[in-house]
């Protein structure tokens, strides 16, 4: 199983991968390859030549043409090409086909993905989350049906052939998923128990989200002082990290910077770090970093919004970050704030340009979104107590003549909206005046 850590950055030999890449669709030309070649040089690759294929439908075997495949050869052979890289997810079947008739190795753009995560893993959560993606990425592939390590058995019913390496990879491929499935299943038990800790004195989350390359660490790092490995490429960041941030108001928020998001994110990557996508998840306010500066921003800006929306975060309030306004020759600026439309900053993380019109949105935002508020609980409500010191921050208790417990919490958008929907409490006091009380007494 040593092959299952593929890399495309360097050669057994040590040189640095020689590649072309292959574009195939009805409308192609060679600006839809810019992305794949970014991918590219991510993983270090060499780019030497590009070839755009238009063709309405993809041939089942090969996905390429005959005459594509010869002319593909013919540049492999030419500029002693050691990879090739297809834009398009090819089925197990056309990998092989195409390995054939080019004589080289090929890998589609999901394995390229994959490797240039592996090479940016640096958690130990990381690591196991982008094995079992690639895992299960190359279970797909064992079309081999080697024989050579075949064994007899004696016994009635026993003779004949063993097993073959095709049957013993699948039990080996399975062994170790089941494996890293376990590992992450107790990290991510870790972070839930993380999670809760933070919950129980809650204090709120901002999440930075965006495509990949539009700046997201530089700007992290620039808010926090951090030194999170930031570079112009796609990809810089895969493990999350957490900072803790102060507001212009003094209450402390934390900062999470994520992963970067890509146009045809494969389905099973966002499954594979959902764990680390629920930092994202259970933000209470997303920073939607975007690239002013790239001319497809609006696409960027919708592939994101696509991903949020696929890992169930498209209702979280977000600000959107216009960043690189000192590439893009704009002056920094902050829009009026409403509900319905996000507040929209321009900004440069690298020469600090409109910085402090973030602060102040941040410092504003959650000023406006926190309050003080009361609730009343019978004497016999102690679970529902435990709960709400669970899930809010308290700021007293005291208990009344009558045996009435008083606590004043101090609530934010999340803990507010834990209250309101809890069985235990009367809708008619969900306002912005009245205080919390109890539905009835015989709470357990």
């Amino acid at each position: 199983m040593s092959d299952i850590k593929f890399s495309a950055h360097q050669t057994e030999a040590g040189d640095f991968e020689r590649v072309v890449l292959v574009h195939q669709a009805p409308r192609a030309s060679s600006e839809d390859m810019d992305e794949l070649d970014g991918l590219a040089r991510a993983a270090g690759g060499v780019v030497i030549e590009r070839l755009v294929s238009t063709r309405s439908h993809p041939v089942a075997a090969t996905l390429l043409g005959r005459g594509k495949i010869q002319e593909l050869h013919e540049i492999v052979e030419s500029n002693d090409i050691t990879l090739v890289i297809v834009d398009q997810d090819l089925t197990p079947i056309q990998e092989r086909n195409l390995e054939r008739g080019l004589e080289c190795r090929v890998i589609d753009r999901t394995r390229l993905i994959l490797d240039i995560f592996a090479l940016r893993a640096t958690t130990s959560e990381g690591k196991f989350q982008v094995e079992l993606a690639q895992l299960r990425h190359m279970s797909t592939r064992l079309v081999r049906g080697w024989t050579h390590l075949e064994r007899q058995k004696g016994g009635i019913g026993l003779r004949g052939p063993g097993e073959t390496q095709l049957e013993s990879d699948r039990r080996m491929l399975g062994n170790r998923i089941r494996t890293l499935k376990n590992r992450l299943d107790k990290v991510e038990s870790q972070r839930q128990l993380r999670r809760r800790g933070r919950n129980r004195t809650p204090i709120p989350t901002v999440s930075f989200v965006g495509y990949t390359n539009a700046g997201k660490s530089t700007l992290f790092n620039t808010l926090t002082g951090a030194n999170v490995y930031a570079k112009d490429e796609l990809f810089a960041t895969l493990d999350p990290t957490m900072r803790r941030y102060q507001a212009g108001t003094g209450d402390p928020v934390v900062l999470s910077d994520t992963v970067g998001f890509i146009s045809r994110l494969p389905h099973n990557l966002v499954k594979a770090f959902h764990s680390t996508l629920e930092e994202v998840i259970d933000a209470t306010l997303l920073l939607h970093v975007i690239d002013i500066s790239d001319v497809d921003w609006r696409d960027r800006k919708a592939d994101v919004e696509a991903v949020l929306a696929d890992i169930g975060a498209d209702e979280i309030p977000r600000f959107e970050i216009y960043n690189k306004c000192d590439q893009a020759g704009l002056s920094p600026e902050r829009s009026a704030v409403s509900e319905a439309i996000p507040e929209k900053l321009v900004v440069s993380a690298v020469s600090g340009e409109g910085i402090d019109l973030l602060e102040e949105a941040l410092a504003d935002y959650f000023s406006r979104h926190r309050e003080h508020r009361k609730i009343f609980l019978p004497s016999d409500a102690g679970r529902l107590r435990a709960q709400i010191y669970d899930h809010c921050q308290v700021l007293s208790e005291i208990v009344d003549d009558t045996g009435v417990i008083v606590l004043e919490l101090d609530l934010g958008p999340r803990e507010s909206g834990w209250l309101q929907s809890h069985e235990d409490f009367k809708p008619a006091y969900f306002n912005e005046t009245e205080d919390f009380c109890i539905k009835n007494s015989q709470i357990s």
